[in-house]
């Protein structure tokens, strides 16, 4: 008897809160377990930028810290 390898996890894209209605430039952003991957959402199948979370929230981060002055 064989075991099938699980199936791997759909990846939920989404879009910035602040990207409004404008299709034109936006990038998606999913989670995934070895970190977070960024593509542009007129590019579905396009490449992709794998950020690791350290960096990532650093990234995040530094938006939050930017939002407040």
């Amino acid at each position: 008897m064989s075991a099938r390898p699980p199936a791997p996890r759909e990846l939920a894209w989404f879009k910035s809160s602040y990207s409004g209605a404008n299709t034109t430039e936006c990038v998606e952003c999913a989670y995934a377990e070895s970190g977070t991957l960024i593509r542009d959402s007129k590019r579905a199948d396009g490449p992709m930028v794998h950020v690791t979370a350290g960096p990532w929230l650093t990234f995040i981060r530094s938006l939050a810290h930017g939002a407040q002055r």
